[in-house]
């Protein structure tokens, strides 16, 4: 947190995360990172107003002065593509993700 709170109040710093979009569990099952909600009990110590800029091997987002709707399609679009229909399902039922979203991503990763 004392990078990311020390890059937003310097002049022109820029804080950035930076993360694969998947992981190994223990099973050898492949996990995506980008996750539509915490797990109960996840600690969170970044406020998500100081997330600004997001990356992973399928881009870099950013996030300052974006809506929640905004800030799911622009974490659905860095997502693994094989997670990516269903974070959008997950969208859908939080009321965040509707036909008007401007992009549309298929199961392959592709922008339909």
């Amino acid at each position: 947190m004392d990078f990311i709170n020390g890059s937003f109040r310097s002049r022109g710093g820029k804080g950035f995360i930076c993360l694969t979009s998947t992981y190994t569990n223990n099973q050898g099952k492949m996990v995506s990172r980008i996750r539509p909600t915490f797990s109960p009990g996840t600690v969170v110590t970044l406020p998500r107003g100081l997330n600004f800029y997001i990356v992973t091997e399928y881009g870099m987002i950013q996030l300052k002065g974006k809506s929640t709707w905004q800030r799911a399609e622009e974490l659905i679009s860095i997502a693994h593509p094989a997670f990516r229909d269903q974070l959008i399902e997950e969208a859908k039922k939080m009321h965040i993700w509707t036909r008007t979203n401007k992009i549309n991503y298929s199961i392959s990763g592709e922008i339909a």
